[in-house]
C-alpha cells in the first residue's frame, strides 16, 4: 500500500463535488463517497473488472482517499491509498503456493517423476515472474491515478 498526502487551498466540499462531478460521469469506475460525522469524506474508486481477463489490462488499483479540514480557514488536508486489488494478491498467491507445493512433493517423495520436476519450479518461476510483472504496473497505474487526481482537484 502506497500513501500520498498533499493539501489544498480549497474548501473539504468544495473538493468532493469536484472530485463527484468529474468521476461521478466517467463510465468504469467504482466510485462511492461518504460524510464522516467528523467533517471528514471518504471516497473509494477503482475500475471495474467485469470479468476475470479484464485484471490483466485495466489499471487494478483501489484508491481509498479521505478529505478533511485543516485548522487554517479554506484548506483541506487530503489523504489518498493505493492499494492492490484483491483478485491480484490471490493469483499470485495461490500461483507461488502451488509451484512451492509441486516442489515440496517432489522433493519429498521417494517415487517422484521428473514432471514434478519441471512443474514445480516452473509454476514457481510463473508466479514470481508476474509479482514482478505486477509489481511495475502497479508503479506505473499509480502515477496514472496521481496525474489524474491532481487534474480534477486543480479544476
Amino acid at each position: 500500500m502506497k500513501k500520498w498526502n498533499f493539501k489544498l487551498k480549497s474548501d473539504p466540499k468544495a473538493v468532493s463535488t469536484n472530485i463527484a462531478s468529474a468521476l461521478g460521469s466517467i463510465n468504469g469506475f467504482v466510485f462511492t463517497m461518504n460524510h464522516d460525522k467528523t467533517n471528514a469524506i471518504t471516497f473509494k474508486m477503482r475500475k471495474r473488472i467485469l470479468y476475470a481477463w479484464y485484471l490483466f489490462f485495466l489499471n487494478s488499483i483501489v484508491v481509498n482517499g479521505k478529505l478533511s479540514k485543516t485548522a487554517t480557514e479554506n484548506e483541506t488536508e487530503v489523504e489518498i491509498s493505493f492499494t492492490q486489488h484483491f483478485l491480484w494478491k490471490l493469483v499470485i498467491g495461490s500461483d507461488i503456493l502451488l509451484g512451492l507445493g509441486f516442489l515440496i512433493v517432489a522433493i519429498s517423495s521417494k517415487n517422484s517423476s521428473d514432471y514434478l520436476y519441471f512443474v514445480g519450479p516452473t509454476i514457481l518461476a510463473v508466479g514470481v515472474l508476474l509479482w514482478i510483472r505486477v509489481e511495475k504496473k502497479y508503479e506505473r497505474n499509480i502515477q496514472e491515478y496521481k496525474t489524474m487526481i491532481s487534474e480534477i482537484v486543480a479544476l
